[in-house]
C-alpha cells in the first residue's frame, strides 16, 4: 500500500471513526439519559397520580363504610318484604351523600330494594362480569372503571363501587350496595398529572382494558401491554414499544388497587428531539474533519510523500553502489529537510566506511587463522594427557593414571563443551573429578560426599557453578585446618527450584570477613585469571541468566563451619 494511502487510512482510523463513534456514543448516551430522566419523571408523576386517586376513592369508600352500618340500611336489607317509606328514603339518601355520587342501588339477596336515580336491576347486576368478584371480596369495596363496566360506550361514563353489605352483628351477607360515581372524580385526578406534551396517562386493568385515560379518547379500548402477563415485569418499569402505531416510551406502575396499573405513554420523537442538537453537532464535526483531511492531504501529505520518494530512490541508488547526493528541493524548514540532509551525510559516510570494511576484512582473515590455531591447542592438550596416561599405566603408577584421567575429564567439561547449560549430573561429575585431583594434593587431609537424587540428574544448569564454591571451601576452610576436613555437596528438590548445599566443617567466618572476601572477590580480576571464578562471579552469572531470584546464599559462623546454598530453576530442554 502506498504511503499516502496509509496516511489517509490513518486519518480515517484516528479522526473520522473516533469522531463518528464519539458523536454516536454521545447521541445514544444522551438519548438514554433523557429516556431515564423521562422515566423517572413519569414514575414520580404516576406515584403522585396514584396517591391522589387513592385519596379521592377513599372519600367514597369512607362514605359507603359509614352508610352500610346505618340502622336504616341494615333494617331495610334485613326485612326486604317491607315497603321503604318516605322517611327511610330520606335517611338512606342522607347516609349516602357525596357530590361525586350520581346514583346508587341497594339490593337484597334477590332483588332491588331501593334506588336513587336510575340503576340496574338485580337480574342485570347478577350477570355483570364483576358480580362474583364483589361477592368474593367479602364486604370490601371493589371498583369498576368506565372502561370495565361498559358505561363508556353509552356516552355516559361512570365509576362504580360495589360491595357486599353484612349484618352488623352476625356478619352474614344481607345484601349489596352499588354506587355510581361521576367520572369527574377521575378527570380531576388525571388532569393534574404532570406529563410531556402529546403524552397520555392510562389507567389499565390486568385484562388489558383501559379503565380511564387522561385524553378521554381510548376508554374501554383493549391493549396488549407485556407487563400485564409477564411475571418478571411485575412492579414498576419501562420499555420502548409501539402504541397506537407510534414508537413510544411506556412507563408503568402498579396502582394501590391491585387490579389496576397506571401507564404513562410518551412518543419517542419527543425524547429524541432533545438529542437532535448532539446529532447535528456530530454531523458538523464529521464534515469539518473531512474538509480538514482534504486540506491536510493537499498541502502536507503530498509534499511529504514526494520527499520520502526522493529518499527511497536515493537508497535504491545506494543499493546499487551509486553514492550520489539527493538534489535539494524547495526547502520547507521542517523534518523533511533534515531527512534529505541526513541521507546525503549517510551516503558520504557509507562511501568512507566501505574503504574501512575492506581493510577490516583483511584483518578478519588473520583473526580467523589465529582462531583455528587456538582450536588446535585443546586437542593437543588432550592427546598429551592420553600419552602421559598410557606411560603411567605401562609403568604401573595407578595414582598418576587416575589423576591424569580426572584432569582430562575436567578439561573436557571446562573447555570443550560449547553449550552454556549442561545436565546437573555432568556438573557434579566435574566437581567429583576436581576433588579427586585435589585429594592427591591434600592426601588424606579431607574427604567429601556428593548426593544427587536420580530425579534431578537431567535438569539443566549453568556450568561451573559448584566447582568455584568447592574451591573456596578447600582453600579457605580445609587447608588452614589442623584436623581432617569434610565437604558435603547435596542437591535436593525445592518445589519449583533446585537447591544445592555445599557444606564444610572448617573454622567458619564472621560477617566482616565475608564482606571483605566478597569485595575482594569482585575486584581482584587477577585472582579470576589465576584461580578460576569466585563466589561473586557465580552469583552474578546465575542472576543474569535466571533472574534476581536465583544465586547463592552464604551461612557461616566462627567455629561452626559454613554452608553455601545455590538456588537454580528447574530447566529441561
Amino acid at each position: 500500500m502506498k504511503l499516502r494511502r496509509k496516511i489517509l487510512l490513518a486519518i480515517i482510523l484516528l479522526v473520522f471513526i473516533p469522531v463518528i463513534l464519539m458523536g454516536s456514543i454521545s447521541y445514544f448516551s444522551f438519548s438514554n439519559a433523557m429516556e431515564k430522566k423521562s422515566t423517572n419523571f413519569y414514575w414520580v408523576s404516576l406515584l403522585e397520580t396514584d396517591r391522589k386517586l387513592k385519596y379521592a376513592l377513599n372519600e367514597i369508600t369512607t362514605n359507603s363504610n359509614s352508610a352500610i352500618t346505618q340502622p336504616v340500611i341494615q333494617e331495610t336489607l334485613k326485612e326486604p318484604t317491607f315497603v321503604v317509606t318516605y322517611d327511610q328514603r330520606q335517611d338512606i339518601n342522607k347516609s349516602i351523600d357525596h357530590p361525586m355520587i350520581s346514583s346508587f342501588g341497594l339490593y337484597s339477596k334477590d332483588k332491588l330494594i331501593y334506588q336513587y336515580n336510575e340503576v340496574m336491576t338485580f337480574d342485570s347486576l347478577s350477570h355483570q362480569d364483576w358480580y362474583e368478584a364483589m361477592k368474593a371480596a367479602e364486604g370490601r369495596p371493589i371498583w369498576i372503571g368506565p372502561g370495565e363496566n361498559g358505561s363508556a360506550s353509552t356516552g355516559k361514563p361512570v365509576l362504580i363501587q360495589a360491595r357486599i353489605v353484612k349484618d352488623y352483628y352476625s356478619l352474614e351477607d344481607i345484601g349489596a350496595l352499588v354506587i355510581y360515581v361521576k367520572p369527574d372524580i377521575l378527570d380531576q385526578v388525571f388532569w393534574d398529572a404532570a406529563m410531556l406534551k402529546q403524552g397520555d396517562i392510562l389507567l389499565v386493568n390486568k385484562q388489558g382494558n383501559i379503565v380511564f385515560d387522561k385524553s378521554g379518547e381510548h376508554i374501554g379500548e383493549r391493549t396488549d401491554f407485556p407487563f400485564l402477563s409477564d411475571v418478571e415485569m411485575n412492579g414498576k418499569g419501562y420499555y420502548v414499544d409501539k402504541y397506537l402505531g407510534e414508537k413510544s416510551l411506556i412507563t408503568y406502575l402498579p396502582s394501590h388497587n391491585k387490579d389496576w396499573y397506571l401507564v404513562a405513554i410518551t412518543p419517542s420523537k419527543l425524547i429524541a428531539s432533545e438529542s437532535n442538537n448532539i446529532r447535528n453537532i456530530a454531523v458538523i464535526l464529521v464534515l469539518v474533519s473531512l474538509i480538514s483531511a482534504f486540506l491536510f492531504d493537499r498541502y502536507f501529505v503530498r509534499r511529504l510523500v514526494r520527499s520520502i520518494i526522493g529518499a527511497v530512490n536515493g537508497m535504491k541508488r545506494v543499493q546499487q553502489g551509486i553514492f550520489v547526493p539527493i538534489p535539494p528541493m524547495v526547502r520547507a524548514e521542517d523534518e523533511t529537510d533534515l531527512l534529505m540532509d541526513g541521507f546525503n551525510r549517510m551516503s558520504t559516510q557509507i562511501s568512507e566506511l566501505i574503504e574501512q570494511v575492506q581493510v577490516e576484512q583483511a584483518r578478519k582473515k588473520e583473526v580467523e587463522l589465529q582462531a583455528l590455531v587456538a582450536q588446535i591447542n585443546p586437542h593437543f592438550i588432550y592427546n598429551s594427557l592420553e600419552s602421559i596416561n598410557s606411560m603411567a599405566v605401562l609403568q604401573g603408577n595407578r595414582d598418576i593414571s587416575k589423576m591424569v584421567v580426572s584432569l582430562g575429564k575436567l578439561l573436557r567439561i571446562s573447555i570443550s563443551e560449547n553449550q552454556q547449560l549442561i545436565p546437573l549430573s555432568m556438573e557434579m561429575d566435574h566437581v567429583r573429578h576436581y576433588l579427586d585431583i585435589q585429594k592427591f594434593r591434600f592426601e588424606d587431609k579431607f574427604s567429601y560426599q556428593i548426593e544427587i537424587p536420580e530425579s534431578l540428574k537431567y535438569y539443566k544448569t549453568q556450568k561451573l557453578i559448584v566447582q568455584p564454591i568447592v574451591e573456596n571451601a578447600l582453600y579457605h576452610a580445609i587447608e588452614p585446618m589442623e584436623g581432617r576436613g569434610f565437604i558435603s555437596i547435596t542437591a535436593r528438590d525445592g518445589d519449583r527450584d533446585i537447591l544445592i548445599d555445599v557444606m564444610d566443617n572448617g573454622p567458619g567466618f564472621d560477617q566482616e570477613t565475608l564482606m571483605h572476601l566478597w569485595s575482594k572477590d569482585r575486584n581482584n580480576l587477577k585472582k579470576y585469571r589465576e584461580n578460576g571464578v569466585g563466589l561473586k562471579n557465580v552469583h552474578e552469572r546465575l542472576s543474569i541468566r535466571f533472574g534476581g531470584y536465583y544465586g547463592i546464599m552464604i551461612c557461616s559462623s566462627p567455629g561452626f563451619g559454613s554452608i553455601i546454598r545455590i538456588r537454580i530453576p528447574k530447566i529441561i530442554t
